[in-house]
């Protein structure tokens, strides 16, 4: 989720909950698509739950597929494809997180857009920050 401030864009990042003693990282928000939901729907839910704002659909950026070892249970490797849509901030205060999502993010805050592709810990969620660069530089009126 993008925001135009005073001529710059801005970009909701989130900060996971971690284990103590590992190191802190800053992640674009996102989650599995609940039952009946579209992608874009999920994008928008995800994004309200985990940084307390609303937003509205610009566009699909791209999708990322990666696989990972699960770190519980069975170790199984899985293979995971997560799609990651340019939504555009319309109402909310950042950090106003529900109760029942503390145990997922600390906290959620505004970064420079410009400053996300190098600040965001993920190499996959620095690309797609590199694509919302490249989209609203090419599409201005989004700024209207």
């Amino acid at each position: 989720m993008v925001r135009n401030r005073e001529g710059k864009w801005a970009v909701a990042v989130i900060e996971p909950r971690r284990d103590p003693g590992q190191d802190s990282v800053l992640a674009l928000p996102k989650g599995n698509v609940d039952s009946g939901e579209k992608p874009d729907q999920t994008a928008l839910r995800e994004v309200r739950e985990e940084t307390g704002l609303e937003a509205t659909l610009i566009a699909k950026l791209t999708d990322i597929k990666y696989f990972y070892v699960r770190s519980w249970g069975d170790r199984q490797r899985v293979f995971k494809i997560v799609s990651f849509y340019l939504l555009r901030y319309s109402s909310g205060r950042i950090g106003n997180i529900a109760d029942d999502m503390r145990h997922e993010v600390e906290r959620a805050l505004w970064i420079p857009l410009d400053e996300a592709p190098r600040r965001l810990s993920y190499r996959g969620e620095r690309d797609v920050a590199k694509l919302a660069v490249e989209y609203l530089k090419n599409h201005p009126e989004v700024d209207s």
